[in-house]
C-alpha cells in the first residue's frame, strides 16, 4: 500500500550549520567563514526558525530564548522510528486488551481494532503532509493557531498537554502494579519516586540521550509483541506442553461475539462491540509522537515521511494482529482472566497472554513477559514526558505559556517545561491512598476524550491547510510529501473521532450505571476545550483565519535553508550505522 507520495530533498555542500545541531559559536563568526553566501533575509529567517538570535545568558550557562526555538536537531532516523513506537505502545496492548475479549468476544475485538486502525491511518495521512512541509517544534499545535484561529491553537495546545501529562502518572502507576507481580514488599511511594527520578534524569539531559534511551526501550517493545505473535501462532498449532492444537476453537466455543450489560441478541452483541471500539480508541495512538519530535529531528524532510509510513505498518502489525492473537488465545469466558481483572491481579498476571501460558502449563515465559511489559510501561511514560514538555514549549514559543518556559539548557532541553511535567507526574502518589485499578481508570477516562479531541484538531487543521494551499495557488504536488485520498480520508477520520469523543463515557447513562466520577472524568475535557477556546478568543479578540490569510511561509525559509545545507553527522560506530539504515 502506497502511503502517500514523497520527494527527496537533495543535499548540497557542507556547512557548519548543517553539521552543528548545536550552536556553540557566535552566528556572525560562522557567517564570516562561509563568506556571507546567503541573503540577509534568509539569515534572519533561519535565525528565527532555529533560535540563533539574541538571547539572555544566565550564570549556569543556559539561555532564555526570546520567542524563538533553540532546541537541537539531534534525533536520528532510528530514534524517530522508535519514538513513534515507544509512544504508541504501552501496557494496554499487552494487559488491558484482555478486557476487550471479555467485553465483546474475539470477533468484536478484532473488528473494533481494525476499524480504528483505519481511522488512525487517515489521521496519520494528513499529519504527514503538514509536518513534512513544516517540521517545527510542537507542529500541529502551532499549525492550529496559524491556519485556523489563534484561540483554537491555544485550546488545542493545552488539551494536548493535559492529555500527555496525565499519561505520565498513568504509566507510573502501571509500573508499580507490574512490579507487584514479583513482590509486595516494596512500598508504592518508593517505587513511584524512583520512576519519577528516572524520568527526570533522562529528560533533563540532551535530547540525544532521551532518543537513545527511548530507542533501546522501544526496541524491547517491538521484540515483545513480535515474540507474542509468534508464540500465538506456535501454540495454536499444538506447539505447547499439552499438545493442544486449539486453532480458532474459542471463536466457535463459547463464540465470536459476547453480549454485555445484560442485553441479549443483536443489541447485546453491538454493546459488546462498542465497548471494544471505545477501548481501541484509547489503546491505539497515532502520529502524535512522531510529530512532536519534528523540531528536533535531523534531516526532517527525509526522515519524517518514512517515519509516518511506518505508523501504518505498525498499526497493522501490532494492533490488528495483536487483537487477533488475543482472541485466539483466550475465550471471552476464561475464568482465570476474569478473576485476574476482578481481583486487580498485578502486572502481566492480568494479561491474556499470561493467562494462556498458565492454562497451557508454560513456565518461565510469564516472568519474561512481565519484565518486558515493565520496560514497555517505562518507555511509554518516558515518551509522554517528552511530548508533554515539548507541547508546553511550543505553546511558550507562541506566547501562550509564560515566557520563562522558553528557557533551554545548553543541550537544547526546555528545562522548566520538563519540570512542569514532572510536577504533574506526582499525581501518581494518589495510588498510595487509593486502589491502583481505580486510579488507572480515572486517568484512562480523562485522557481518552483528550486524545480524540487531538485527532479532531489535526484533521480540521489539515482541511484548513489544504484550503489555504489551494487559495494561495500552491500545488500539493510541490510539497515534500503528498498524502493520498484527500480530503475524503480526513473527513472520515474527523467524523469518526468526533462521534467517539461523546460515545466514550456512554455507559454512565445506562440504567443502574450512573457514576459521578466516571461521568466527570469522561466528559470534563469536552467541556474544557471550548472554554479554553472562548477564554482566549474573548481576551485577545482573535479572528477566524481565512484561506488567503493563513501564513504558510513563516519558518519555511529556515527549514529549506537547513535542508539545502544539511550534511549527515557521521555514525559513531558500525552499530550506529546499521541501526540507522535498518530504521531509516
Amino acid at each position: 500500500m502506497a502511503f502517500g507520495h514523497e520527494k527527496t530533498t537533495h543535499v548540497n555542500n557542507a556547512s557548519p550549520i548543517a553539521k552543528g545541531v548545536q550552536y556553540d559559536e557566535p552566528y556572525d563568526d560562522i557567517e564570516h567563514r562561509r563568506g556571507s553566501r546567503r541573503r540577509s533575509s534568509v539569515i534572519a529567517s533561519f535565525k528565527e526558525s532555529y533560535g540563533i538570535a539574541e538571547q539572555q545568558t544566565t550564570d549556569d550557562g543556559s539561555s532564555i530564548k526570546l520567542g524563538v526555538d533553540y532546541t537541537h536537531r539531534k534525533l536520528k532516523p532510528r530514534h524517530i522510528q522508535l519514538i513513534g513506537i515507544g509512544g504508541t505502545i504501552g501496557t494496554a496492548l499487552y494487559v488491558n486488551i484482555g478486557r476487550g475479549v471479555l467485553n465483546g468476544g474475539p470477533a468484536s475485538l478484532f473488528l473494533a481494532f481494525t476499524i480504528w486502525c483505519s481511522v488512525i491511518a487517515m489521521v496519520t495521512n494528513c499529519m504527514a503532509e503538514m509536518v513534512t512541509y513544516l517540521p517545527i517544534s510542537s507542529p500541529f499545535i502551532r499549525f492550529a493557531g496559524r491556519w485556523v484561529d489563534d484561540a483554537f491553537g491555544f485550546a488545542a495546545g493545552y488539551n494536548f498537554f493535559i492529555f500527555e501529562a496525565a499519561l505520565v502518572p498513568f504509566e507510573i502507576v502501571a509500573c508499580n502494579v507490574i512490579i507487584k507481580y514479583w513482590t509486595d514488599s516494596m512500598p508504592a511511594g518508593a517505587t513511584i519516586a524512583i520512576i519519577i527520578v528516572l524520568y527526570a534524569a533522562v529528560n533533563l539531559f540532551a535530547v540525544k540521550w532521551y532518543g537513545e534511551t527511548e530507542f533501546w526501550m522501544a526496541l524491547g517493545k517491538v521484540l515483545l509483541i513480535i515474540g507474542l505473535l509468534f508464540f500465538t501462532f506456535i501454540v495454536m498449532l499444538g506447539g505447547n506442553p499439552l499438545g493442544d492444537r486449539f486453532g480458532f476453537r474459542y471463536w466457535k466455543n463459547p463464540g465470536s461475539f459476547n453480549t454485555l450489560y445484560g442485553y441479549e441478541g443483536d443489541l447485546g452483541r453491538f454493546v459488546g462491540f462498542l465497548q471494544c471500539l471505545i477501548q481501541a480508541s484509547f489503546t491505539i495512538a497515532g502520529p502524535d509522537y512522531v510529530s512532536m519530535a519534528a523540531g528536533e529531528c535531523e534531516n526532517p524532510r527525509y526522515v519524517l515521511p518514512r517515519a509516518f509510513k511506518a505508523v501504518f505498518y505498525r498499526l497493522t502489525t501490532f494492533f490488528m494482529l495483536g487483537s487477533l492473537a488475543v482472541g485466539i488465545l483466550v475465550p471471552y469466558n476464561d475464568p482465570d482472566l476474569i478473576e485476574a481483572y476482578r481481583s486487580g491481579a498485578p502486572g502481566a498476571a492480568a494479561s491474556p497472554y499470561v493467562a494462556a501460558m498458565i492454562r497451557l502449563r508454560i513456565s518461565v515465559l510469564p516472568d519474561i513477559v512481565n519484565a518486558l511489559v515493565l520496560t514497555s510501561a517505562l518507555s511509554a511514560g518516558n515518551s509522554y514526558c517528552y511530548c508533554a514538555s515539548r507541547s508546553l514549549y511550543g505553546m511558550a514559543l507562541e506566547g501562550k505559556a509564560p515566557k520563562f518556559m522558553t528557557k533551554c539548557t545548553r543541550n537544547g532541553v526546555p528545562i522548566y517545561c520538563v519540570l512542569a511535567v514532572l510536577l504533574v507526574s506526582l499525581l501518581a502518589f494518589l495510588q498510595v491512598s487509593n486502589n491502583a485499578a481505580v486510579v488507572l481508570q480515572w486517568f484512562v477516562n480523562l485522557v481518552t476524550a483528550s486524545q480524540l479531541i487531538n485527532f479532531c484538531v489535526m484533521c480540521y487543521t489539515y482541511l484548513k491547510f489544504k484550503a489555504a494551499l489551494q487559495a494561495q495557488g500552491i500545488s500539493r504536488d510541490t510539497l515534500p510529501y503528498k498524502s493520498f485520498w484527500q480530503p475524503y480520508g480526513t473527513y472520515y477520520a474527523l467524523v469518526a473521532c468526533f462521534v467517539m469523543t461523546f460515545v466514550g463515557g456512554y455507559t454512565v447513562f445506562l440504567p443502574g450505571f450512573w457514576d459521578i466520577p466516571t461521568f466527570l472524568f469522561s466528559y470534563t475535557m469536552i467541556g474544557v476545550f471550548p472554554l479554553l477556546y472562548l477564554a482566549w478568543k474573548i481576551v485577545h479578540r482573535t479572528k477566524w483565519i481565512g484561506p488567503l490569510e493563513a501564513d504558510l511561509k513563516k519558518d519555511l525559509e529556515g527549514i529549506e535553508e537547513y535542508q539545502r545545507n544539511y550534511v549527515p553527522t557521521p555514525p559513531r560506530n558500525w552499530v550506529d550505522k546499521w541501526f540507522n539504515k535498518i530504521f531509516s
